[in-house]
């Protein structure tokens, strides 16, 4: 019965823990790394590099990239001459994430310390961009959007990843209005309600 009465305990402290985080939107903590180091299902490697169709020589950007979970592979397949940005409000995770292509041998990729709402890159700068699990844990979604669709060339995507589970999971739909205020136009889904990857497009 004690067991019991514990176990109830530590569920609704997780519930009360996430609906806190919920409500209140912010970057995960480097001390809590291991959240975004671990395996993600359906919205694996090969699934992002399906939709975000990184080519050869284009210039992208990744928006919270934690310790590199995805940053890496990406990297490799904009060689030769492509590049890629990682944005971070952590100097902790960029460290972290280049101290990780050092090993590696990857040396195309750029650390920027900024916010996701005041990019300081200029219009029409980037050929890609994505964020993964990371647009819930910005306080104005809004605003962010519009960022990325302003540093997106024009013919250029955005891609979006969510996974269930994540305390700040941001629903397909809700994901469409955000970036249609932005500009930017649904384009395909690869993944479902558990996981996705949603790809959106910027007009020429």
């Amino acid at each position: 019965m004690r067991l019991r009465t514990f176990l109830v305990g530590v569920a609704a402290a997780i519930v009360g823990a996430a609906l806190w985080w919920r409500k209140n939107p912010s970057a995960c903590p480097y001390s809590q790394r291991f959240w975004v180091e671990a395996p993600h299902p359906i919205i694996t490697r090969d699934r992002l590099r399906q939709v975000l169709g990184v080519q050869p020589g284009e210039r992208v950007l990744e928006v919270g990239p934690g310790t590199g979970y995805y940053t890496l592979d990406v990297a490799e397949w904009a060689l030769p001459e492509g590049s890629v940005e990682i944005l971070d409000v952590q100097q902790e995770m960029l460290d972290h994430t280049m101290r990780r292509a050092t090993e590696r041998g990857i040396a195309n990729i750029t650390p920027t310390l900024a916010d996701a709402t005041r990019m300081p890159y200029e219009d029409g700068s980037f050929d890609a961009a994505y964020l993964v699990t990371v647009l819930g844990e910005v306080p104005d979604q809004d605003a962010a959007l519009r960022e990325l669709a302003r540093v997106i060339k024009p013919g250029g995507r955005l891609v979006v990843g969510e996974l269930l589970g994540d305390p700040h999971y941001v629903t397909l739909s809700s994901l469409r209005l955000r970036a249609a205020a932005a500009g930017l136009t649904y384009q395909q889904r690869s993944g479902n309600v558990l996981g996705y990857f949603a790809r959106f497009g910027k007009q020429g």
